[in-house]
């Protein structure tokens, strides 16, 4: 394990990587008023029980650190929404993401990783990230919903101005840090919100074949969806529909850079690589923490957590829980079963999860075939993303 955090200098706040923790599963942080869970079992119970641990977690966050802009609305949010309103949006977007529609994106997805890759060996170079990995699923999700894939520098710009931070979470901030966040956020969002709401205003006056006339026009116990959550549904599928996958395919190259010997048996047995996807999910998770907040007083992993109390769960710290899997620290494709939590699991299963799949697959695939070897530039190092609560890498050239 030692040598993967020499290798590629991971950042400090990524504790899931540095080694097993010591310390119980479930602990209080009075420094920045959390509840933090590690433990799998524990996520498990988490996952499983929504009623206690609600997905609205604005209702636990002291009312002056919320901006009071009208235009900060989290209506429709999905990850942010419980049942039984969870459920009946749920419904709706699940009609967009059918098996079908995912399976029928292959030849568009290997077309343009074809495409993207011809473009980067034209430039004499290949940067992962900007070459591939965040242009693929852009492209892909952007023409799911109906908006024009060339505006994906914009995407990219709100997506780093949401995420790309490395700000700690924490409920026990100073006002002026406070201020600073919500600046931070208020911008993209408030832009993101405008280009969004203009083209579903340009839906409900020209429906057009695309994801986004199907949200304009869902009705919900017989009433369309109001503007703000259809703008809301659009940005959750337009930044976790691209973000997940650009961590995901990142974080598998970098995988089978670190294990070459890996490497060579996908490259040799390529019926193996949907596995090494799932290990990649595993041993470096791209979403490596959520938040909940508690709706009553609650008994978890030998603590008692009070009601109306904010809790982080760590995804990266459970997918490397000893008590699960055995040897967590070594990248190994054939544990089977895998039953990782990257996407989470229960009602809030993530909704893109067969698509980062279906992309990462495909996309690896002709890596392999262009490539007699995926090695890093010891010469021009990797760098990893910002963010605290976030597995990824920003830049990852490639020899």
């Amino acid at each position: 394990m030692a040598g993967i955090i020499e290798r590629y200098d991971i950042p400090e706040q990524l504790f899931w990587l540095r080694g097993s923790r010591s310390g119980p599963p479930v602990e209080y942080d009075a420094r920045t008023r959390l509840w933090n869970v590690y433990g799998y079992p524990e996520m498990h119970e988490i996952f499983g029980d929504p009623a206690t641990f609600s997905s609205d977690t604005m209702r636990v966050v002291p009312k002056e650190m919320l901006p009071d802009s009208e235009e900060f609305s989290l209506r429709g949010f999905i990850t942010q929404i419980d049942p039984p309103e969870h459920g009946k949006l749920r419904k709706l977007v699940s009609s967009a993401f059918t098996r079908k529609v995912v399976a029928d994106l292959e030849p568009r997805i290997a077309e343009l990783t074809g495409e993207l890759l011809d473009a980067a060996r034209d430039r004499g170079r290949l940067e992962l990230v900007t070459d591939l990995a965040y242009p693929l699923p852009v492209i892909v999700i952007a023409e799911l919903l109906g908006v024009p894939s060339s505006d994906r520098g914009l995407f990219k710009q709100w997506a780093d101005g949401l995420f790309q931070r490395d700000t700690d979470v924490s409920l026990a901030k100073s006002e002026a840090e406070q201020k600073e966040d919500m600046q931070a956020t208020l911008k993209p969002w408030r832009e993101m919100t405008l280009y969004l709401g203009a083209h579903a205003a340009e839906r409900r006056r020209q429906p057009r074949a695309d994801l986004l006339t199907r949200l304009v026009e869902a009705e919900v116990d017989g009433e369309r969806l109001p503007d703000d959550q259809v703008v809301n549904f659009a940005m959750i599928l337009l930044l976790a529909g691209h973000i997940t996958t650009t961590m995901l395919l990142g974080n598998t190259v970098l995988c089978l850079d670190a294990f070459p010997e890996q490497q060579d048996k996908a490259r040799a047995d390529r019926a193996t690589i949907p596995a090494v996807i799932e290990e990649s999910l595993r041993f470096l998770t791209p979403f490596a923490a959520l938040g909940r907040s508690t709706t009553r007083e609650v008994e978890l992993g030998g603590a008692t957590i009070p009601a109306d109390h904010m809790v982080m769960i760590w995804l990266g710290a459970a997918n490397r829980d000893p008590r699960q899997f055995p040897n967590p620290d070594v990248f190994d494709p054939g544990r089977d079963p895998n039953p990782h939590l990257a996407f989470g699991r229960g009602i809030h299963f993530c909704l893109g999860a067969p698509l980062a799949r279906l992309e990462g697959r495909v996309a690896l695939n002709i890596l392999l075939d262009r490539f007699d070897l995926l090695r890093t530039d010891p010469d021009d190092p990797v760098s990893f993303m910002p963010t605290p609560t976030m597995t990824g890498v920003r830049r990852l050239p490639l020899r």
